[in-house]
C-alpha cells in the first residue's frame, strides 16, 4: 500500500531537510490542490515527536504547506531535539488539514470533533481535536491556556475548528 500523497510529501520534505538535500514540492490534483491551514504531527513508537502547524495558509499550495510544517515539526518544535537521520525510518506522520475557525462557546465544543483556539489579549493556545487523554472541552481549554501562557482566571475567547486527518 502506498502512502497518501500528503504523507509522502511530509516524509520526503523532512527527510530531505535532515539530509541537507534539496526538495521540490510536487503539484497535487484535486481535491488536494487547495490552500489550507495544516498541522503535521510526528510520532515515534506511539509517542509525540513533534507537531507544528499554521491555522491559516502561509504557502501557495496545500502541498507546500505540508512540506513546510513537516520540516518545522521535525526541526523546530521546542519540546524536542531536531530529528536525527537514524530516526527517520521510525517516524509516523499525520497531517491535519484545518477548516476555517469559527467563534464558539464552551457548550459548542466537542473534544473529539473540534480543535480549539483559546485567546486572551495577544496570547493564544491551540489544540487539535481527538487527542488521546483529552476527553472534554474543559481539558482542551486548560491545555490551551498552559500552551499560550494564559492565566487560569484570565477572560478568554474561544474558537473551534474541524480537521481532515490524513495518516
Amino acid at each position: 500500500m502506498s502512502d497518501h500523497p500528503l504523507i509522502a510529501i511530509a516524509r520526503d520534505a523532512l527527510t530531505a531537510h535532515v539530509h541537507r538535500e534539496g526538495y521540490s514540492v510536487p503539484e497535487l490534483p484535486a481535491p488536494w490542490d487547495r490552500e489550507a491551514g495544516v498541522f503535521v504531527t510526528l510520532t515515534k513508537h506511539g509517542d509525540l515527536r513533534g507537531c507544528i502547524g499554521h491555522l491559516s495558509p502561509t504557502q501557495p499550495s496545500l502541498a507546500a504547506e505540508v512540506a513546510v510544517c513537516a520540516v518545522l515539526a521535525g526541526a523546530r518544535d521546542d519540546r524536542f531535539a531536531p530529528v536525527a537521520p537514524n530516526e527517520l525510518a521510525e517516524l509516523e506522520y499525520e497531517v491535519s488539514i484545518l477548516h476555517a475557525p469559527e467563534p464558539a462557546t464552551l457548550a459548542q465544543l466537542d473534544a473529539r470533533r473540534y480543535g480549539v483556539i483559546v485567546t486572551s489579549g495577544h496570547r493564544r493556545g491551540v489544540l487539535l481535536p481527538d487527542l488521546e487523554g483529552v476527553d472534554s472541552p474543559e481539558q482542551q481549554i486548560a491545555i490551551c491556556r498552559r500552551k499560550g501562557g494564559i492565566p487560569a482566571d484570565a477572560p478568554v475567547s474561544l474558537e473551534r475548528f474541524e480537521v481532515e486527518k490524513v495518516r
